[in-house]
């Protein structure tokens, strides 16, 4: 009996003998006696003396060894952590963890691009995962689901994730282990948004007309304005929004006013900073597929328009910005 087990282990127990674990295979044997047992604890322990992959000793957290002396039948023993090995055995039996790093936190990130191909697959392989990371004491689990894996998330649902946030190529779920509350850290909830405030020489600011506004202000002339990218800095964005707007080659001064507004887009915050920058050329060229015009104004003639009247940040930025008027204009 011994030998044949050894002889068939490869094709039995591991049917991805090539050393690459391949989520969501069933071991399918019995464990009618003891004799078998012995010889399938013995038929996987030289399966993984030959095969140490990375997968099996983070699911097993021992050397490969080290099964032979445990005691599968008997989950009691096993010098004292019978039930964490027999846990682990249980989750290894029925399907393999998917593969993940651990992160600082006490948690996991799940590997996006080794998830299993089927649904089926990766419902077994979920299951078996979150068992066995409750059995080691895991906290948060990141599951990342690229769009071709998009089937996949009903069934993450189903087991208890939660939507985190959602990009473009990708939905990003999370599952809290402990029995107490999450603290995981929630999705971004703020949008920042930047003005460029391009005084020249003459007293002139750089203004623009959008083509796309609302009714409020139509017809009217306002700051080029815009979103900052993703890892920009705040006058980064304000130098590139002008230029894109406007064609304008700007430096930045500094920051002279910022704003802090709530449920805006999506129920998001909304930080908004207006930067004072100093033009390095004057030349216009609007980008037509968002501006409708724009122009140098005379100061005077921009700050008299009702809608800046009526905007307390723009008064408190003309405070500030006249202060560093000076150096400005003296360049």
């Amino acid at each position: 009996m011994k030998s044949s087990l050894v002889d068939t282990s490869a094709a039995t127990l591991f049917p991805a003998a090539s050393g690459r674990r391949r989520a969501g295979t069933v071991l399918s044997c019995s464990w009618s006696s003891k004799e078998y047992r012995v010889g399938a604890s013995y038929s996987i322990g030289r399966m993984l003396s030959g095969v140490r992959s990375a997968a099996h000793k983070r699911l097993f957290r021992s050397e490969p060894d080290d099964l032979l002396a445990i005691n599968w039948s008997d989950s009691s023993s096993t010098n004292g952590t019978g039930d964490q090995h027999h846990h682990w055995w249980t989750a290894f039996k029925n399907n393999f963890v998917l593969e993940s790093s651990e992160d600082e936190y006490g948690g996991v990130v799940v590997d996006a691009g080794r998830l299993p191909s089927d649904k089926a697959a990766f419902a077994r392989s979920l299951a078996a995962s979150l068992s066995y990371w409750k059995s080691v004491g895991k906290k948060g689990v990141w599951l990342k689901l690229p769009v071709d894996r998009s089937e996949f998330v009903p069934i993450a649902v189903k087991e208890g994730f939660k939507y985190h946030h959602a990009e473009e190529a990708y939905v990003m779920l999370t599952y809290w282990i402990p029995e107490e509350p999450c603290m995981l850290p929630a999705n971004a909830s703020h949008q920042v948004g930047v003005g460029g405030f391009v005084i020249n020489d003459q007293m002139e600011v750089l203004v623009v007309q959008e083509k796309y506004c609302g009714s409020t202000l139509d017809g009217a002339w306002k700051l080029p304005t815009g979103f900052i990218l993703a890892s920009e800095e705040i006058f980064t964005g304000a130098t590139r929004e002008v230029m894109e707007e406007t064609g304008v080659d700007t430096e930045f001064v500094d920051v002279v006013a910022f704003r802090h507004a709530h449920n805006v887009a999506f129920q998001k915050s909304d930080l908004f900073f207006i930067c004072m920058l100093r033009p390095v050329s004057n030349k216009i060229k609007i980008d037509e597929t968002e501006i409708q015009a724009a122009k140098w104004m005379p100061l005077e003639e921009f700050v008299k328009q009702p809608f800046i009247q009526e905007d307390h940040m723009f008064q408190r930025s003309w405070t500030s910005a006249s202060r560093g008027l000076g150096s400005v204009t003296a360049a």
